[in-house]
């Protein structure tokens, strides 16, 4: 099976990409399942329940989320009751709404994905290894098809990530500091792995935001409100082929696309 992940998509921008990529990457890729992280794609910060309409219906299979999950309040009307979409499993037990984890099935495959969050550099809630270590045990000796969005700041709490799930889960993809990392690789255990899939959104901002506001804020220190930017786009993602027989990954593959390549074509 093919599973094309696609990074943070942020804002309008992003979701135009989205909009716009997708038909081709199907055609050329042929994925049986497409995953997003939708985390920043109203205005940056958070989902609502018309933008995740909206990505089901172009044909993203399911959604990750990560550190801005509750940021649109309106994702406490449906998070309960939309299964495709996942918040980081992490947060405290008992304290919030959704789901760390949910099984996707599309094109006659089937896809375990769950969300991380890690905690160097972002907001110290509960262990992710510990987390990960007791979702994946009901599942072990089973050969399931499994990927993790690790949604962290640290390229090191990613890397060890990576290696903590090599040979437990088929693909562990980090997500949150939207550039790309060109580290892809299938470790000894057959995960296949990256520290950031990238992002998709505004290509001339800082990480999707307007960048007069973010040489503002690192210039003077001073509070200031950051806006998405606008202009063309960039998306990253990644494209990933699984053994089912195994649940080992086979292949990864970066994808990287510009706005003016798909004029060009």
């Amino acid at each position: 099976m093919k599973v094309l992940f696609i990074g943070d998509i942020v804002g309008a921008v992003g979701r135009k990409a989205v909009k716009q990529m997708l038909p081709s990457l199907t055609s050329r890729y042929k994925p049986s399942i497409i995953i997003a992280n939708g985390e920043n794609a109203a205005a940056g910060r958070g989902i609502n329940r018309q933008i995740a309409k909206e990505f089901f219906e172009w044909g993203i299979h399911g959604v990750t989320m990560g550190n801005h999950t509750w940021d649109q309040k309106e994702i406490f009307d449906f998070i309960d009751d939309e299964p495709r979409l996942v918040r980081p499993a992490n947060f405290p037990e008992g304290t919030t709404p959704g789901r760390g984890w949910t099984t996707i099935k599309a094109n006659g495959k089937e896809l375990i994905i769950m969300n991380l969050q890690g905690r160097t550099f972002l907001p110290p809630i509960d262990c992710p290894f510990e987390k990960v270590d007791a979702l994946l045990a009901p599942f072990k000796g089973k050969n399931k098809a499994i990927l993790v969005d690790f949604h962290a700041e640290a390229t090191s709490e990613k890397i060890a990530m990576g290696w903590h799930l090599d040979g437990r889960a088929s693909v562990v993809v980090g997500t949150h500091t939207h550039v790309q990392s060109h580290d892809e690789r299938i470790l000894p255990g057959g995960t296949a792995y990256v520290t950031d899939v990238g992002m998709v959104g505004p290509r001339d901002g800082i990480l999707g935001m307007e960048r007069e506001a973010v040489l503002r804020k690192f210039r003077t220190q001073l509070p200031v409100r950051f806006v998405v930017d606008e202009g063309t786009w960039h998306f990253h993602a990644v494209i990933v082929e699984i053994d089912e027989a195994t649940g080992k990954a086979t292949r990864i593959d970066l994808i990287r696309k510009y706005e003016e390549d798909l004029l060009l074509e």
